[in-house]
């Protein structure tokens, strides 16, 4: 699923192909996960933001498009005169012509239109801790969350509660950059420093590389990332560490996949 830097890396590129156009059509797929895509035709575009791993494309009529990509949701412009492709879920044409198209192989994406700001119809999103590059984002609210619950650590940070945006990438890079084991209930204070700085590093990495592509990510322009070549620990179960050389060995932590160092994450 694509997380914060994935997200991150499209809102960029969509930012100057939306702002400042007008939505005279839209269509979409039956389902409702997708239909709200016709409530946004009328207003203009004011800007393109994102909250955790969620865009919100705001519109001059005090309401905004929410759109989560789900597992392999893409959205990209479609070439003048081109059909929709096989896996279209919803789309908008824009006064300059433009279509921008929402494909979405396993349909897992949403489409959603609601007041400005007001995310209470959507719970995950309502719900989100803060965001990860945010000033509200501390050693010291990232150690205060981590100890309101028992549950693995790896498990609160895909949570979002704690902070929003990192999944089972981000969270396995930045939990062995700060060694710390990814099965732990409890973090020390030096611990939950180190996490902190740890998270904001893997996550601008991956912006900076223009996202993580395992298999269906691509951003808007249709490129795949480039942040897979410098993964230092998702993936690489089996393989030497790349600080001590221990093998990596690979687990699975509340039913998600889970890479991690013996040697460098000890609980």
């Amino acid at each position: 699923m694509p997380e914060l830097p994935e997200v991150e890396t499209v809102r960029r590129q969509l930012a100057p192909l939306l702002t400042g156009r007008r939505i005279i059509d839209a269509g979409s797929h039956w389902s409702p996960k997708f239909t709200a895509a016709t409530e946004a035709v009328g207003p203009e575009i004011e800007a393109v933001g994102r909250r955790g791993k969620y865009l919100l494309v705001g519109l001059d009529d005090a309401r905004e498009l929410v759109i989560h990509l789900g597992m392999t949701g893409h959205l990209h412009p479609r070439p003048p005169g081109a059909e929709p492709g096989p896996y279209n879920r919803a789309w908008w044409r824009l006064d300059d012509g433009t279509v921008l198209d929402f494909d979405d192989t396993r349909r897992f994406g949403r489409v959603a239109v609601v007041p400005a700001a007001d995310h209470r119809s959507l719970p995950m999103l309502h719900r989100l801790g803060p965001e990860p590059f945010d000033d509200a984002f501390t050693p010291a609210s990232l150690w205060t969350g981590l100890r309101a619950s028992t549950a693995r650590v790896k498990t609160q940070l895909l949570h979002q509660r704690v902070v929003a945006g990192v999944g089972n990438i981000y969270a396995d890079e930045g939990l062995w950059d700060a060694g710390v084991n990814p099965a732990s209930r409890q973090v020390t204070r030096p611990q939950a420093a180190r996490l902190h700085d740890a998270l904001r590093r893997a996550l601008a990495g991956g912006i900076d590389h223009g996202g993580t592509t395992l298999r269906d990510y691509r951003s808007v322009d249709g490129e795949p990332g480039r942040n897979q070549e410098r993964l230092a620990c998702y993936g690489r179960a089996g393989l030497p560490c790349l600080r001590c050389g221990t093998t990596l060995r690979r687990r699975v932590i509340d039913g998600r996949g889970t890479t991690w160092c013996p040697t460098c994450q000890r609980r």
